[in-house]
């Protein structure tokens, strides 16, 4: 099966635009070689704070406003490689919807006209992530410590440009940036999300179209879930068979897919450029069908199952008494762990149900010393904590009750935690009984569900100091598309993000639901397929 995502014609993304800026069709959708006839923009005290994810500080100057025009210049820091790839990036997010050149060049000394991208002269409190960003009617300036900084900085640039600049063609648009100035910095070191390929398989295109998405938002991660019962997405040369059998299938039937390991080197690239790091995870001793159907030898009694392509869980094992067992995986995390330059390399554990306790014991204790030997920390869901994993290693809880006796043991050793509650921030649970796509097994999650919780004191001996970050699983059971895919994650996604990156003290439901309603204008000019859901004030609800 192939995952064409369905796109609106140019006619329907016109009128689409036109319901937002209330222009004829035809003048949103024409391009012009002249300076553009502009729009009206937004009160920029408005503008100025609909960021989401919400800033640490924002202060307005009604008086000031910069202008993009057709001169505009993006100057980057002398000296600092990094700064010019950022505005290179950024110079390709602008240039299809204003038309502009935006040439990027370096700059000596102090800030000059157009936009600035600096790797000095921050704020001292923003650290390894956050930036400082000033607007004045001649300039726009982003400084930070760090690339990270600066992709950040430019993520909050985007969402005080007009709506129509997520357009991919040119827009007849007043392109004005409020002025002000922003000092912000995350709350959490990582504000991940998670994508299942393992049960429908997505193409290249459609794992980057969701990594754009991810860092609009300050996504840091994206967890792969890349083996399962139903199919096995990354080709690894020393078990060929494992992609070229185990991945021809997928739910339902159809003909699966994997990702070739230069695919998965342009994966991670892709991300990295956008501040996104790659977690891999090759799910095991449970969850591991589609490798025991590749490779008779991995079963105990040398039988190889059929392929699956239904959706039970818990019903296969690796071979926990065999010595293949563990030649494979230390094969299968080599390959992986040497295309993955990220810190963390996810065993799963999960769901293991066919594996004896003392089994599941055994088999990790194999290998977890394999994951290190490779240069990388052992992640998992939290139920391989039973097997005692290293201090620094990364446990991810997805369970829906805030008491868990191994997470709190594992904290009070000094372990760090992921959250992400099911009932929370799983994406591919319903928005509630009408909702077409989706489970309902951990109940349904409408929005403020999604937002409505604090990382920071939800599991009981879980201390804010204790919590390594937030992130929002998407398991594709029941999806196929990437329209799909968009219209399960938006509008939940941009409320975990906002939870992992704003400060506590900022959390607010009222405020939340304003801004994300902000947001709409921009998914539709993005062509982002999203759930209307009731709880949101959107634009143009009487």
């Amino acid at each position: 099966m192939t995952h064409q995502r369905s796109r609106p014609t140019r006619v329907l993304a016109a009128v689409l635009l036109a319901a937002v800026t209330g222009l004829a069709p035809g003048v949103v959708a024409t391009a012009s070689a002249a300076e553009p006839t502009p729009t009206t923009a937004a009160p920029q005290e408005n503008r100025m704070r609909d960021v989401v994810p919400a800033p640490v500080a924002a202060t307005p100057d009604p008086k000031a406003t910069f202008r993009l025009t057709r001169s505009t210049r993006i100057h980057t820091q002398a000296g600092a490689p990094a700064a010019a790839e950022v505005g290179a990036y950024l110079a390709g997010l602008l240039r299809p919807a204003t038309g502009f050149d935006l040439p990027v060049t370096p700059v000596h000394g102090r800030p000059t006209g157009g936009i600035n991208l600096l790797l000095t002269g921050a704020d001292a409190r923003v650290g390894q992530e956050g930036y400082q960003l000033d607007v004045t009617d001649r300039a726009v300036v982003i400084r930070a410590n760090t690339r990270a900084g600066l992709v950040n900085g430019v993520q909050t640039l985007r969402q005080l440009l007009p709506a129509q600049v997520g357009s991919a063609t040119p827009q007849r648009v007043d392109w004005t940036v409020p002025g002000g100035h922003v000092v912000d910095w995350p709350r959490f070191a990582e504000r991940g999300a998670m994508l299942d390929v393992a049960r429908h398989f997505f193409p290249v295109a459609d794992v980057k179209r969701y990594i754009d998405e991810l860092a609009l938002y300050k996504i840091n991660t994206l967890h792969l879930h890349l083996a399962d019962d139903q199919g096995w997405r990354i080709e690894i040369t020393s078990w060929p068979r494992l992609a070229s059998y185990g991945g021809s299938t997928q739910v339902g039937g159809g003909t699966g897919g994997y990702y070739t390991q230069e695919q998965y080197r342009d994966i991670v690239a892709y991300a990295q450029a956008r501040n996104i790091t790659i977690i891999p995870e090759i799910d095991m001793p449970g969850h591991t069908n589609a490798a025991l159907a590749s490779y008779p030898e991995l079963n105990c009694d040398g039988v190889a199952p059929p392929l699956y392509t239904g959706t039970e869980v818990g019903f296969s094992s690796l071979c926990v008494p065999l010595e293949r067992t563990y030649e494979f995986v230390d094969d299968v995390v080599r390959e992986v762990a040497a295309l993955t330059p990220g810190r963390y390399l996810h065993i799963g554990g999960d769901e293991a149900h066919s594996t004896e306790e003392a089994d599941y014991r055994a088999f990790m204790a194999r290998v977890l010393p394999i994951v290190t030997k490779y240069g990388k920390v052992p992640a998992g869901w939290h139920e391989f904590l039973k097997a005692t994993p290293p201090t620094e290693s990364r446990p991810q809880y997805w369970g829906t009750a805030t008491v868990d006796q191994e997470v709190a043991e594992a904290v009070a050793r000094g372990t760090k935690v992921v959250l992400s509650p099911a009932n929370k921030t799983y994406l591919d649970m319903k928005y509630d009984e009408n909702t077409p796509l989706g489970l309902k097994w951990a109940g349904y999650i409408e929005v403020r569900d999604a937002y409505d919780w604090n990382p920071g004191d939800y599991l009981d001996g879980v201390a804010e100091e204790d919590v390594l970050g937030v992130e929002a699983p998407l398991w594709s059971e029941t999806l196929t598309t990437m329209d799909e895919i968009e219209f399960m994650a938006f509008p939940r996604l941009p409320a975990i993000a906002e939870l992992g990156w704003s400060a506590a003290a900022s959390h607010d439901w009222t405020d939340f639901a304003r801004r994300l309603a902000a947001q709409a204008p921009r998914w539709q000019a993005m062509g982002i397929n999203y759930y209307r859901s009731p709880q949101v004030p959107w634009p143009g609800q009487g």
